[in-house]
C-alpha cells in the first residue's frame, strides 16, 4: 500500500466524484493548507488537437475579481508611447536598451507589450521570449498603439490561456484567500472565454473534463454538465 502523509490522510475529497462548480471551489479552498496563499487553478481538457492550426485555442480574458498576483509589465516603446506606458504603471519600458537587457539574460517582466513600430526590434528576441510565452502578439492585444490600456489590463487581472499539446488549458483563477463568489466569477469568465474561442476544426465534445485544485492540493473533478456553455 502506498504511503500517505498526514496531509493526504486529512484530505476531504472523493477523487472520483463529480462536483458542482461551487462545491469544487469550496473544497479547493478547504484543502489549501500550505503556509502560503495558494493559487486556485482550473484545468480544462478540450477535444482538440493543437498540432493542427485550425484547432489551436488561445486568447486572453480579464478575470473580474483579479488574479491576486502582482504582474510585472514590460513595454517596448519610444517617445510619447514610452511615457504613456510609464504613466499607466509599466514596470520596465525601453527600446534598444531593453533589447540589450533581455539579450543579456535579464527578463524583469511577466507580460510583454510592444507598439507595432517596435516589432522589428522585438522580433530579434523571438528565441528568448517565445519559449517563455512572452512574445507580443496582436491577437492577444499585446501589440498595440494603446499601450496605456494594455498595461492597465495586464495589471488589472487579464490572463492569457493557451492549450497545451495534450489538449489541456491550465489557468489560475485567484488565490485561496479570495471569497468563493469571486473565484466563481473568475471561473465563469475563464470557461466562457474558452468556450467562445472554440476553433472551427474542433469535432465532437469540446469541453471534456474540468478540474479545480489549489497549488499544493489534489484535483477536484467538476461535473461538466453543470457548467453553463460547456
Amino acid at each position: 500500500m502506498a504511503f500517505k502523509s498526514k496531509k493526504q490522510k486529512a484530505l476531504t475529497i472523493d477523487r472520483e466524484k463529480l462536483h458542482g462548480v461551487d462545491e469544487a471551489i469550496k473544497l479547493a479552498k478547504t484543502n489549501a493548507t500550505a503556509k502560503f496563499d495558494e493559487t486556485i487553478e482550473v484545468a480544462l481538457n478540450l477535444g482538440v488537437d493543437p498540432r493542427h492550426a485550425d484547432q489551436m485555442v488561445r486568447g486572453v480574458v480579464t478575470l473580474p475579481a483579479g488574479t491576486g498576483k502582482t504582474v510585472r509589465v514590460g513595454v517596448f516603446a519610444k517617445g510619447a508611447k514610452a511615457e504613456e506606458a510609464r504613466e499607466a504603471g509599466a514596470d520596465v519600458v525601453g527600446a534598444e536598451d531593453l533589447l540589450e537587457t533581455v539579450q543579456g539574460g535579464t527578463i524583469e517582466f511577466d507580460r510583454c507589450i510592444a507598439t507595432p513600430d517596435m516589432m522589428g526590434l522585438v522580433g530579434r528576441l523571438g528565441k528568448v521570449l517565445g519559449p517563455k510565452g512572452l512574445m507580443p502578439n496582436p491577437k492577444l492585444g499585446t501589440v498595440t498603439m494603446n499601450v496605456a490600456e494594455a498595461v492597465k489590463a495586464a495589471k488589472g487581472g487579464q490572463v492569457e490561456y493557451r492549450v497545451e499539446k495534450a489538449g489541456i488549458i491550465h489557468s489560475g483563477i485567484g488565490k485561496a484567500s479570495f471569497a468563493e463568489a469571486d473565484l466563481r466569477a473568475n471561473f465563469d469568465a475563464l470557461v466562457d472565454a474558452v468556450v467562445k474561442a472554440k476553433p472551427a476544426g474542433a469535432k465532437g465534445k469540446y469541453v471534456r473534463k474540468i478540474a479545480v485544485s489549489s497549488t499544493m492540493g489534489p484535483g477536484i473533478k467538476v461535473d461538466v454538465a453543470e457548467v453553463a456553455g460547456a
